[in-house]
């Protein structure tokens, strides 16, 4: 499973009770007053509780050790993006624990009602403002635990990840094939030397979501938050789009290459017009959806490194996510 298997914090002895007396205490502080028993959602990477209180709802989500790291960073973007992430009422990097006040409709919501993916033109520039604004950050995320997917790094977390029978599930039900093995050990040279190219390429690192869909992001009437970060990294900016072009076109029915597709992933990349030339992004763009992929894969191992048996039903997502790497990317 990669690194040490827990068991999930919250299934110790007191566990809740401390988690609810910290809510409690934290909201005191806020002059804000639980009114009634919490609505529990577990998952193998974390458990949220939405709180009602007599201020509206709270939101309290504590991260498995896997993606703990979740809590701190999301700190630091509403220090350093105070416009683009929920403000946290509090935060205990240490435990993994966050509480945030409800930010009201998702972009998902929206959409629901006005089925218009244009509203994605006006999403990811704000988005690309965060990481633009992050980048010179970078060394501060890494040490409050945001994994580092580098692009010149990645190559020997893919080999690294190929070792991992466990997580890769080869040969068994939901895992690869071992002829499907045999084909990511010799793609390991030809994925090397596309990580080399968008290294240099120049795009500097910064935060990439590498989750951006429009269930993560609130759609209020002061600008677009992003939030759920735990599956985040230090990585190519561009990454983003893997996620989020798959999303749009399966929200809206497009093929691969739409032009509604690439109008969003040039809207995205207007942000770096001031630095690089727009044939040197788009092509930035086509290499990162392409290498992300195993970022994917190293997300999904990440968030279940735990020995919750619900992470079965989870499992196949690692080795599905490698196999992607012969699918065309979006654009």
């Amino acid at each position: 499973m990669g690194g040490d298997v827990v068991g999930a914090q919250w299934d110790g002895p007191g566990w809740r009770e401390a988690a609810r007396g910290w809510v409690t205490d934290q909201l005191g502080r806020h002059g804000r007053r639980v009114t009634g028993p919490v609505e529990e959602r577990v998952r193998p990477w974390s458990l949220v509780w939405r709180v009602p209180t007599d201020a509206g709802d709270a939101w309290f989500k504590a991260n498995s050790d896997g993606t703990r790291y979740e809590a701190g960073v999301l700190a630091a973007l509403a220090r350093l993006t105070p416009d683009r992430v929920p403000d946290p009422l509090a935060v205990d990097a240490g435990r993994g624990w966050s509480l945030l006040p409800d930010g009201g409709e998702t972009l998902r919501d929206l959409l629901g009602r006005h089925r218009d993916p244009g509203r994605w033109e006006q999403v990811l520039p704000e988005y690309a403002d965060l990481q633009r604004t992050v980048t010179p950050h970078a060394g501060e995320l890494l040490t409050l635990g945001l994994p580092d997917h580098r692009p010149d790094l990645l190559p020997e977390l893919f080999e690294a990840l190929l070792q991992d029978d466990e997580s890769l599930l080869v040969g068994r039900e939901g895992g690869l094939t071992p002829e499907a093995y045999a084909r990511l050990r010799g793609h390991a040279g030809r994925y090397a030397q596309d990580c080399r190219r968008l290294a240099d390429l120049g795009v500097e690192a910064s935060v990439q979501h590498d989750d951006l869909h429009d269930g993560n992001v609130f759609a209020g009437g002061d600008g677009h938050r992003f939030f759920d970060w735990g599956d985040a990294s230090l990585a190519h900016p561009f990454g983003t789009l893997l996620v989020t072009l798959r999303s749009v076109a399966h929200t809206f029915d497009l093929p691969n290459g739409d032009p509604v597709l690439v109008r969003l992933r040039d809207a995205y990349l207007e942000a770096w017009t001031d630095r690089y030339d727009r044939a040197t992004l788009r092509e930035a763009a086509a290499l990162a959806m392409t290498v992300t992929v195993v970022s994917r894969s190293l997300s999904w191992r990440r968030a279940l490194r735990t020995t919750d048996p619900a992470r079965a039903e989870y499992a196949a997502a690692v080795p599905g996510w490698l196999e992607e790497l012969w699918e065309p990317v979006p654009l």
